[in-house]
């Protein structure tokens, strides 16, 4: 019986559908005039369809009102007849917004809505282009901002045009950040880590002073990596709101669960049968160091950061690590770092797009991957930043496509060339007079990666110039070869008594010795002659004569920055080295560089940079160090002083030391006006000393250390690259000649 009746029902419904079907023999479109009735057909899906049930008809309206072509659409069916009547929306002749000043934020709007010219209107898709220029104005601060729109009609060509009115009203400033919850950390230490700024009247720059959504989204982000890096595994920010108060500003309120303080327990290693324990030796050493140890997410980074290091320094090139993280008792974490081969990937092919003046080879001479090597993953960046320090190119990306087999990959390094060639002027105002200077550089001559260098310098005292050629990858080796010649003249008879002249010329190469380990040995030879009046000091009067130089100069370069091009963590050591061969005086000279890199915040890029100098030079025998070969402070070394104008006087003369010292840190500051483009803002302190007298103890020593602070500012603008520092000693003697004002512009061609 039960059968009987579902065959009666199934029977009974496909009857009522068949009721409901009508069969289309023509199909009649009209009131369309820019839209042909074939696309209109296209865009319904109607194709050869004959038969049409009401569930069809809706199907075909929702699909035609889907392509916002139209503003009514009327379907019905007459007499085996499909009616389609469309009143087609008007298409948009232009797009205006008015109430922004800034043109490229103004653009900025314009690419994010997705109304366009030339596109059918549709006032759903205004409404919903509104709510998003609304939402972009709150995420850059207008929580108050009102968005108003307009339309002038063209009925005859069935068009209008569009005006987007936008008052942006004030922006909503923070007035104050709040912490609340089981925070554990002072707010004033949460206040350094997180974006967001309170609103102060000395932070008038600062973009971070305003809410913004996307950075609110940012500091959860940061407050929970701090927390975590002091030991809260298990830290929440459980929300964040802002409340308007009444001076049409915001409170900002964080909700932190910080939870317990875990410590790190048990580490394991896990490696392939293949891959030697040995290798990985670093990584235990780790693991023993950081046990019992307050649980930090950065030292978790490290481990997988070294592990990364040593699988590209051994080869092993195809890797990935998996960690598994175990919540043990007393709050103790055991971590599990799993090493797994990964799919072998070898390089078929390396395409060099973009270079339209520059040779090929000059690109691929850079490369450390070469076509036929494995695909690895940390040399291959390696290779990408020796392209990008050549400093003639504005821009380098890589696509990496699948090649002819499944284990081989296609890599496209894509270059964008700029100007290479760069004429610049540079100026210094000082407590005695001003300083000049100027050159003419091009880094890419005749598209061989060739660098000319023409350096003019002048001043009340010195005329000074040089002229460097450099040639990468020489005699189509790894080696560069780069030649000097240097002259110079300078005039200190009216206040000192002394003229010296000199003229000089080296040959040199650099080569990488081993392993990021660079070596680069130098033949110089210069002829110097010094002259006195009567008014020259005894000492000056005993070095006046003739000198002919023939040194053997080498460096020692250990480089272990991330990057050559902007580096952001590691360290370079340089050792520099001068030997007379063949001297009148016989000096020897020893510098020693170090420079360090850290980031001090991940989220808005700012790195900071310490940097040590030292230099000594002494005598072989018992003669004096003649004064053009003594140590001075090297001008970026200690800025706000005149250069060569600190340190050891012979009367009223500067005649440099034996010994020279600094120390300096400095930290860019990307949160200042980072709505200017390749805008580099830093803050700087430098600490150095001149000091030492060999040839007569009546000279004063100079043993007292000055300092200064400032503020630098670097901008390639569109004439040219820009530069200039502010700078306030904060320690000086009296006789020290200081320079407040220093900056370079230079134009390219």
């Amino acid at each position: 019986m039960i059968k009987i009746l579902i065959k009666f029902l199934a029977i009974f419904y496909f009857i009522t559908c068949l009721s409901h079907a009508e069969t289309i023999n023509k199909i009649d479109i009209s009131g369309n005039k820019r839209i042909t009735s074939e696309t209109i057909q296209v865009l319904g899906d109607i194709g050869n369809k004959k038969n049409f049930s009401k569930n069809d008809l809706n199907d075909l309206l929702k699909k035609l009102y889907d392509t916002d072509f139209f503003s009514d659409i009327k379907i019905s069916i007459t007499n085996n007849i499909l009616n389609i009547q469309v009143v087609e929306n008007p298409i948009i002749e232009n797009i205006e917004i008015t109430g922004i000043k800034n043109k490229t934020f103004k653009q900025e709007l314009l690419d994010f809505i997705k109304l366009k010219e030339r596109m059918s209107f549709s006032e759903i898709q205004l409404k919903k282009d509104t709510d998003t220029l609304k939402n972009i104005l709150k995420t850059n601060g207008f929580y108050f901002a009102k968005v108003n729109s307009s339309l002038i009609r063209n009925d005859e060509l069935n068009s209008v045009r569009l005006k987007i009115n936008i008052d942006q009203g004030k922006k909503a400033k923070i007035q104050n950040i709040i912490f609340i919850g089981d925070k554990k950390i002072k707010d004033k230490k949460l206040l350094e880590v997180i974006a967001s700024e309170e609103h102060k009247f000395w932070k008038f720059i600062s973009r971070k002073v305003y809410l913004n959504k996307s950075l609110i989204d940012l500091d959860k982000r940061l407050l929970e990596n701090y927390y975590k890096n002091q030991g809260y595994y298990q830290v929440k920010v459980l929300s964040s709101f802002a409340e308007l108060n009444e001076e049409e500003s915001f409170n900002l309120t964080f909700n932190i669960d910080s939870g317990e303080k875990f410590k790190f327990n048990n580490f394991v290693l896990k490696l392939p049968e293949d891959y030697k324990e040995e290798d990985f030796s670093k990584i235990e050493k780790i693991f023993k160091k950081l046990k019992n140890k307050t649980y930090s997410l950065d030292n978790i980074s490290l481990i997988l950061s070294e592990i990364d290091r040593i699988a590209s320094m051994k080869l092993y090139d195809f890797i990935t690590a998996n960690v598994t993280e175990t919540i043990t008792q007393e709050n103790k974490i055991d971590f599990n770092f799993e090493i797994i081969d990964s799919q072998k990937f070898y390089v078929e092919k390396i395409n060099i797009i973009g270079n339209f003046q520059t040779i090929e080879e000059v690109v691929r001479n850079r490369l450390i991957v070469d076509e036929g090597d494995p695909l690895n993953e940390l040399l291959f960046n390696k290779s990408i930043d020796k392209i990008k320090s050549l400093g003639i190119f504005k821009k380098v990306d890589t696509k990496i496509k699948n090649g002819s087999d499944d284990n081989l990959k296609i890599v496209d390094i894509i270059v964008e060339e700029q100007p290479t060639g760069e004429i610049s002027l540079a100026a210094g105002v000082g407590t005695s007079g001003s300083t000049i200077g100027g050159g003419i550089t091009e880094k890419n001559f005749l598209g061989k990666g060739i660098n000319l260098q023409s350096e003019l310098q002048i001043s009340e005292e010195k005329v000074k110039g040089k002229f460097i050629y450099s040639k990468p990858n020489f005699n189509y080796s790894e080696n560069t070869l780069f030649t000097s010649i240097k002259s110079s003249n300078t005039d200190r008879i009216k206040d000192f008594g002394y003229e010296s002249t000199d003229l000089g010329m080296s040959l040199g190469t650099r080569f990488e010795q081993f392993e990021n380990l660079f070596f680069s040995p130098e033949l110089d030879i210069s002829l110097e002659d010094l002259s006195t009046t009567s008014d020259a000091s005894a000492n000056l009067k005993k070095q006046e004569g003739n000198y002919e130089d023939f040194y053997f100069n080498y460096s020692l370069d250990y480089d272990l920055r991330n990057s050559t091009y902007k580096p952001s963590s590691g360290n370079k050591t340089i050792f520099y080295q001068t030997l007379p061969i063949v001297s009148t005086n016989n000096e020897i000279a020893n510098t020693f560089i170090y420079t360090h890199y850290k980031k001090l915040d991940n989220e808005s890029n700012m790195v900071g940079k310490l940097s040590l100098y030292m230099k000594a030079v002494n005598s072989l025998d018992d003669s004096d160090v003649r004064v053009s070969k003594r140590a001075k402070m090297p001008y970026s070394r200690l800025r706000g002083f005149e250069r060569e104008k600190i340190g050891p006087k012979d009367g009223a003369d500067y005649v440099g030391g034996n010994y020279v010292t600094s120390l300096n840190f400095s930290t860019n500051l990307p949160g200042i006006l980072t709505t200017m483009e390749n805008f580099d803002f830093s803050y700087f302190i430098d600490i150095g000393n001149v000091w030492g007298v060999d040839y007569d103890s009546a000279v004063d020593q100079s043993n007292f250390i000055r300092s200064s602070t400032g503020f630098g500012l670097d901008w390639i603008t569109p004439i040219g690259p820009l530069s200039f520092s502010l700078t306030q000693p904060i320690t000086k003697k009296s006789t020290d000649e200081t320079e407040s004002f220093r900056f370079n512009l230079g134009t390219t061609f």
